[in-house]
């Protein structure tokens, strides 16, 4: 039986929490990179940054949401302008559950909607923002879905060079998604 918590995995054995429950009055020293895309798993990666925080890693929460780009023929049929702003506004809706989430939390946070390749961008802006971790959702996609379409979890685990909490979808979570796909064609 698969653990259906938060798995920790690091890619730098280096890395040492910042934790300073000591000194609750000092300001965050770093950045906590949390990948929001409107599913399930990534809210529960949204809470697991929620509990880091409380529980003393002194950072300051950036919610990231990735828009996959444009196609050639939607850019060749539609206003490319038009189409980034949709692209924009879909984002920021998606990330209405988790700002929500931090909100209620009381802590501070800012996000950011990129258009591009997900693993990459999730990468870059973590690294532009000096981050101390990014945490991202993993949807429990099958062997032969994840083959074809690629896993974005799995993309940022290889390329990463900080490190990656993957927290995992609860087994009954994944197993009513698959139906639902499967009842739905997909």
């Amino acid at each position: 039986m698969h653990p259906t918590g938060p798995m920790l995995i690091y890619s730098r054995p280096s890395f040492a929490p910042l934790l300073m429950k000591d000194q609750p009055s000092m300001q965050a020293t770093t950045t906590l990179v949390i990948a929001v895309d409107g599913s399930a798993t990534s809210l529960q990666a949204v809470r697991h940054g929620i509990a880091l925080v409380q529980h003393g890693l002194q950072a300051h929460i950036a919610l990231v949401h990735v828009q996959e780009p444009a196609s050639l023929l939607e850019l060749a049929t539609q206003d490319a302008d038009a189409i980034a702003c949709a692209a924009t506004e879909a984002g920021e809706h998606l990330m209405a559950s988790a700002t929500a989430l931090l909100d209620d939390a009381g802590l501070a946070y800012s996000t950011e909607v990129v258009l591009g390749e997900p693993g990459t961008m999730l990468i870059d802006i973590a690294e532009s923002l000096n981050a101390c971790m990014l945490i991202v959702g993993a949807r429990g996609m099958g062997a032969l879905r994840r083959a074809l379409m690629g896993s974005v979890s799995q993309a940022v685990l290889n390329r990463a060079t900080l490190p990656v909490v993957i927290v995992k979808a609860q087994e009954e979570d994944s197993a009513t998604a698959d139906r639902c796909q499967l009842e739905q064609g997909d």
